[in-house]
């Protein structure tokens, strides 16, 4: 078999490299050696209980969103701007951003978590990301969240009792190591867009993104066993093309095209309870500001409640890594995570646990220019994925869309195969 472009891996970025040629009128074939497309960005159906791969969220600010999806036809449910978090007094404390929730904007400025220094220091960070040029957060100090936050006077316990367990389930670490200038535009995007689920689950965003591509254009089931110029070997045979994208993860990637420069990854858990009451009605990530394993947990049900088949509430938590001897186990992350709420959790069903072994790409200092690796590898050979950009379902379209464009440079414009 022949054809223009070779994609290998139906994820975010796959998906969008393989819209954009299309578009330009070039023969793609996309090659997904899983049963359905999406990558990590997926969802399982367990007792009628849409489980995605792990929590997660869709960021409405994302710029790479709005022009890959119809973001209404995601019936995108939105949590409250904010997080309530667990004190080290064992208060449930909530802060919200009070541009976008003023009727609870007066719990947050009489709230005693934070005192008024900490809480005008996020609100000149906020004011500052919200409204400068991308790029000139791109050229600010190189140097650890941390030292990022600490030089912003939030050190102690804003950074200890909300900044850490916040950014631990956004970068998949505690230390906060990771570059403060992916931090700064990571909160540039929680101050401009909703954090939201779609009504049918995470998986609706790659299935919206495969079903604009042309009928047949996706393969699954399709394990690529090795990739060279020119040519696409699989399971089943080989297959010819004028250039190869290969679009997987970051370690599928280096067994694919070897000397690959790769990030590290991060691994997530998360476990699923049910229950008849919900331990909370407030659409609040709800965070533990005493610095137990659970990095955070929430009623998915009040955000989006076709997340449950019936009257009962789904709950997602998640900790950090993946199951050892020495981790929490499930009646212990249960446990913990009924702490947080304040609430009993003995009645919680344990409906599914989801391992996310590469989960998240590490982005410490130094990073890359512009926070950007080569898609370009010589030879029709192209590489695209959240670890040349950003680790975010904005870095993984923008790599897409950056890979594409470099392929049609090197094809000169469409020539059908």
């Amino acid at each position: 078999m022949t054809t223009d472009v070779v994609v290998v891996g139906a994820g975010l970025a796959g998906l969008a490299a393989a819209r954009q040629l299309q578009h330009a009128g070039v023969e793609v074939t996309v090659l997904e050696a899983g049963p359905i497309v999406g990558g990590r960005v997926a969802t399982d159906t367990v007792d009628g209980f849409l489980l995605d791969r792990g929590f997660q969220v869709l960021n409405t600010s994302y710029p790479a969103l709005a022009r890959e999806v119809d973001l209404a036809s995601l019936d995108l449910r939105a949590f409250t701007a904010g997080a309530a978090v667990r004190g080290t007094d064992g208060t449930l404390h909530r802060l919200v951003d009070p541009r976008r929730a003023p009727a609870q904007s007066w719990r947050t400025a009489v709230d005693g978590l934070l005192d008024s220094a900490a809480k005008l220091a996020i609100a000149r960070l906020s004011a500052r990301v919200a409204l400068i040029d991308p790029r000139q957060l791109l050229a600010g100090p190189e140097r650890s969240t941390a030292a990022e936050l600490a030089s912003l006077g939030l050190a102690g316990p804003a950074t200890e009792q909300f900044f850490r367990p916040f950014l631990a389930g956004v970068f998949g670490e505690r230390e906060l190591a990771t570059s403060a200038r992916f931090f700064r535009l990571v909160w540039r995007s929680f101050i401009r867009g909703d954090s939201t689920l779609p009504s049918r689950g995470m998986a609706a965003l790659p299935v919206g993104l495969a079903a604009r591509l042309a009928p047949g254009t996706v393969r699954c089931g399709q394990t690529v066993l090795g990739v060279a110029p020119g040519r696409v070997r699989t399971g089943t045979g080989e297959l010819s093309a004028r250039a190869v994208v290969v679009a997987t993860d970051p370690p599928s990637a280096r067994a694919l095209l070897p000397g690959l420069d790769v990030p590290l990854m991060r691994s997530l858990t998360t476990y699923y309870h049910v229950c008849e009451q919900p331990p909370t009605r407030l659409p609040l990530i709800h965070l533990d500001g005493r610095g137990g394993p659970v990095v955070n947990t929430s009623v998915l049900t009040t955000v989006a409640p076709s997340y449950s088949p019936d009257h009962r509430h789904l709950i997602a938590s998640t900790v950090l890594g993946v199951p050892t001897a020495g981790s929490p186990d499930e009646s212990q992350v249960r446990g913990l995570a009924g702490a947080i709420y304040r609430e009993g959790s003995s009645n919680w069903q344990h409906l599914g646990t989801t391992v996310v072994p590469q989960a998240l790409c590490t982005l410490t200092p130094p990073t890359p220019d512009r926070l950007r690796r080569t898609v370009s590898l010589g030879d029709g050979l192209f590489v695209a994925g959240d670890h040349r950009d950003t680790p975010s379902i904005q870095g993984a379209l923008v790599s897409g869309h950056r890979a594409a464009r470099a392929v049609l440079r090197e094809l000169g414009g469409h020539r059908p195969a």
